[in-house]
């Protein structure tokens, strides 16, 4: 469909505009917008596209995105990668993300926020900022990421990052409080970057220390992070009981059981909210069996990115399927599961371009079907 083509409709499907799962509604397109209207308004004589169930959403917003198309952006900070991994994920539905460097040199760090930069410049699609994972994490807690590469922040990072928050419009960090001081996690929130915190062995009193300093969420919860127990609550503890923290979380039934996620719903204070995210790897998007990370081997099988000793390193998950273990598995009302790929992450950054809203443009809508496939309306809708 031409954007100068005749209005047309589609009908069956739920809608989710942003906020509200809606029902009796009905998507009307014309000159390549889609609107929302209740049914009985739809005009006399308008083509229709008859969807069986399923619900039609804007695009899905990904915090957390490392590759996919088969690279990893460490392997290669530069434009062309990050074209690469754009492409892959758009038909996984995703239409923001933040591409994300696991910890590596100060040199690629420099690099990747070059090429972010450089990308958004370009009108890569979909590239709202960067996320940079590391490198001021916990050995202790490290994951899949190196620990060589691992430090605690300097001066002279965080000037560096300081000055990437004013040439980006998104610049989150995933930093461990015990590798960052609070006077440079507020240095850095005035400075607008978004500090989440991860990859941590901090005490509950330390947690909390770098929430006050500014910090604003956890990155993949339950994971990489010190745990809630009874004496200590430890850094779960303190997200879950911060009211402004958001957290990340892996929605794939591996790197969190369902009803550890049902838990810490119930547990999350808000206002601010648990919202998905994919870790995805190189194989988002391809059929690649391993890949390398920093020169060690990662495999797929079963649904796992592993290293060769077990660790898991990112998620083998697209968006949709962490919907269907959210609202299948469990148990979240499909209204609240929607809004966290879309519209709740889009509320961490600190400029969203209207991401995770009611698209503008028919491209900005994606159709998920009862078995939580993604389709495009725009290959999908009746022509006359």
């Amino acid at each position: 469909m031409t954007d100068n083509a005749m209005a047309q409709a589609f009908v069956g499907a739920d809608i989710f505009d942003g906020v509200r799962l809606l029902n009796d509604h009905a998507v009307l397109v014309e000159n390549g917008q889609p609107v929302i209207i209740e049914r009985t308004a739809m005009p006399d004589g308008t083509a229709t596209t008859r969807l069986e169930r399923g619900v039609l959403t804007p695009g899905f917003v990904d915090l957390q995105v490392n590759g996919g198309g088969g690279v990893m952006f460490n392997d290669a900070p530069d434009l062309s990668t990050l074209r690469i991994i754009a492409q892959a994920h758009a038909p996984l539905g995703t239409r923001a993300f933040l591409p994300t460097l696991i910890t590596d040199t100060p040199a690629q760090t420099t690099a990747a926020i070059k090429a972010v930069t450089t990308a958004i410049a370009d009108g890569v699609q979909g590239i709202l900022g960067l996320h940079l994972e590391g490198p001021h994490l916990s050995v202790a807690r490290k994951g899949a990421h190196d620990p060589a590469l691992i430090r605690p922040m300097s001066d002279a990072d965080c000037a560096e990052l300081v000055e990437a928050a004013a040439l980006l419009p998104n610049l989150l960090v995933t930093v461990a409080p015990e590798s960052v001081s609070p006077a440079q996690t507020s240095a850095l929130t005035h400075a607008g970057v978004i500090v989440f915190l991860g990859h941590s062995d901090a005490d509950y009193a330390t947690a909390c220390a770098a929430f006050a300093a500014g910090a604003r969420g956890s990155t993949h919860l339950f994971n990489a992070m010190s745990q809630l127990t009874n004496r200590e609550p430890g850094l779960v503890g303190a997200t879950l009981a911060t009211p402004g923290a958001s957290s990340g979380l892996i929605a794939d039934s591996i790197h969190v059981h369902p009803a550890t996620i049902r838990a810490a719903l119930a547990a999350n204070t808000g206002p601010a909210e648990v919202f998905l995210v994919t870790d995805a790897m190189a194989c988002a998007g391809s059929d690649i069996t391993s890949f390398t990370l920093g020169g060690r081997q990662i495999l797929r099988a079963n649904g796992r990115l592993t290293l060769a000793d077990g660790t898991l390193a990112g998620a083998d998950l697209s968006m949709a399927q962490a919907l269907r273990v959210m609202i299948k598995e469990v148990g979240d009302p499909a209204e609240r599961a929607f809004a966290r790929a879309t519209s709740l992450p889009a509320d961490v950054l600190r400029d969203a371009k209207g991401a995770g809203q009611w698209p503008t443009t028919l491209d900005g809508l994606i159709y998920i079907t009862p078995e939580f496939e993604v389709l495009c309306p725009r290959t999908m809708i009746k022509e006359r």
